[in-house]
């Protein structure tokens, strides 16, 4: 994203929108000041996992079929699967439109967001970034990927 080399991956597009979310999802300040405020330009919990799943088929397959396109190695590819896995679990507990609340009132979610910050600072690190800036909007997300124009 700001430091990561965009050709470096052969699916970067889809390594920006993996991490963008495993970003959200692994910050819990980020949680209460952005998600529980209603912060604008950030999506909500259900978008982030969307990102995180929906171009990759995270959902139906593990990352490691990605190992040379989105993830760098084996442990990046690992470390996503149990983030996707943990986060999924509980979306598909208590509903795709649920509010964030639900999300974050779940006995699953420290795991999850534990899980989503492993695989976070593994990829942040590999690209070169600081894990603990904090996340970009969407808006900047579409820029940098060149999607800006794409219907939202």
């Amino acid at each position: 994203m700001g430091g990561m080399p965009l050709n470096d991956m052969p699916w970067w597009r889809w390594r920006s929108n993996v991490r963008s979310a495993l970003h959200m999802l692994s910050d819990p300040a980020f949680h209460q000041d952005t998600w529980l405020a209603g912060r604008p330009g950030y999506g909500d919990v259900t978008d982030a996992v969307y990102r995180l799943v929906e171009d990759t088929w995270l959902d139906n397959w593990s990352a490691d079929k990605y190992v040379g396109t989105i993830f760098r190695d084996a442990q990046e590819a690992q470390l996503v699967d149990a983030a996707v896995l943990r986060v999924l679990r509980i979306m598909h507990q208590v509903g795709a439109d649920a509010p964030v609340t639900a999300y974050l009132a779940h006995e699953g979610w420290p795991e999850a967001v534990r899980a989503a910050r492993e695989a976070h600072v593994r990829l942040a690190s590999a690209d070169g970034e600081d894990p603990d800036a904090a996340p970009r909007s969407l808006e900047v997300l579409a820029i940098m990927t060149g999607q800006a124009d794409a219907p939202a």
